[in-house]
């Protein structure tokens, strides 16, 4: 996944918040003031990264899942976030990426996980399809998927869903969407509807924005790019010992994403890892509400940032503001080949056999306290800290 070039963001000072738990729910007006005022402005990635190209994310739930729930998850990019989020059970998420497409992407799933009964229900709509066949909560996503294929993709509804989308978000939360913004989910959904659970990564809509590696529209993979894993192959996905820790593998995991959904506790910001304002305030938020940053999922947004001037540096200071304690963690990826920094002494194992995605996790007060230290000065010095 994704950093790139920012589109010039500016700092902004935070409302202080008077000292008082995370709230058990956030109201229609707040979730849609967090969203608006610590976003920075939208930058662009190569990418609309609409799945996951992430095969073996779930192999590091099963140790990360043991810390006690609770407290803020901060992470970047589409829904590959909600499996983070029903395995670790935080108090509250904030999903930080500089495209702003992003962040109605997560709209969009928003209003269709609460507008759903069930996973099968979902997936319906998510594809605008008819309703699934011959499953039921104990089903698994392979069967959720066997079903889907037997209904093939509706035009009406297509656009009776993607209406009662935006009649979600618009009429029953009051979100004051844009002009551009109305364009961009359409953009969202029809590729879902186009592409089906065969979408992957590398897909391209009207809607990109285009860069000298950018993937075309179309799904045309162009300079430097694949085609990765599909939506259907990400949900199938397991850990290293089988289980699906998707938020589609269970019924259980479903629940536990729709309801922080209902209650707005899942809140989508655009922002740059390297500003000034989107992380800082996050950071502000746990502090004022007297909680700690738990998990912080990166992906590999810091291999971008040791490409890119100071950003690294800037990142890292965001980093250095959060609360966080010795259970704190990051969650990283990368892949082998041309990927595998040849500036560390750590070597990884190759997990997932569908790819060379590698996923790890690090202490962020350790990482911080190195920062500090001078001693990262490397994406090969991060990866260090870091184990599977």
């Amino acid at each position: 996944m994704v950093l790139a070039t920012s589109a010039g963001a500016t700092g902004a000072c935070a409302q202080s918040v008077p000292a008082q738990r995370v709230p058990a729910r956030l109201e229609d007006s707040t979730f849609w003031r967090l969203m608006n005022e610590y976003s920075e402005p939208w930058g662009t990635f190569r990418s609309e990264n609409f799945v996951s190209n992430e095969t073996a994310m779930q192999w590091i739930i099963p140790k990360l899942a043991r810390r006690e729930p609770g407290g803020v998850y901060v992470g970047v990019a589409p829904d590959q976030n909600f499996t983070l989020v029903t395995a670790f059970r935080p108090s509250i998420a904030f999903i930080v990426d500089i495209r702003h497409q992003n962040a109605i992407q997560h709209l969009m799933y928003k209003a269709l996980i609460e507008m759903s009964k069930d996973r099968a229900d979902f997936l319906a709509k998510l594809f605008a399809r008819a309703p699934l066949q011959g499953v039921g909560e104990s089903s698994t996503a392979a069967q959720l998927f066997e079903a889907l294929a037997k209904q093939p993709p509706d035009s009406v509804r297509y656009r009776d869903n993607l209406r009662a989308i935006r009649a979600r978000l618009t009429d029953v939360h009051r979100f004051a969407l844009s002009d551009s913004e109305h364009v961009s989910l359409g953009c969202v959904y029809g590729a879902f509807y186009t592409q089906g659970p065969d979408l992957t990564y590398g897909y391209g809509s009207e809607c990109r924005n285009p860069g000298p590696y950018a993937y075309m529209p179309g799904g045309v993979v162009g300079r430097g790019g694949f085609r990765g894993p599909t939506y259907q192959a990400m949900m199938t996905e397991t850990d290293s010992v089988g289980v699906n820790w998707s938020y589609l593998g269970s019924e259980k995991a479903f629940r536990v994403l729709k309801d922080m959904q209902e209650r707005n506790l899942i809140v989508p910001l655009t922002g740059d890892f390297a500003g000034p304002k989107a992380l800082r305030l996050v950071g502000q938020w746990a502090r004022a509400h007297r909680t700690k940053v738990t998990t912080f999922y990166v992906s590999n947004v810091e291999q971008y940032l040791f490409e890119q001037g100071d950003e690294a540096q800037r990142f890292f200071e965001n980093v250095a503001t959060f609360p966080v304690d010795s259970t704190s963690m990051f969650v990283r990826s990368f892949q082998g080949g041309r990927f595998y920094p040849t500036d560390t002494t750590v070597k990884f194992t190759p997990q997932s056999s569908a790819g060379r995605s590698m996923e790890v996790y690090g202490s962020i007060e350790q990482t911080v306290r190195a920062f500090r230290a001078g001693r990262i000065k490397s994406w090969g010095d991060v990866l260090s800290l870091s184990r599977q």
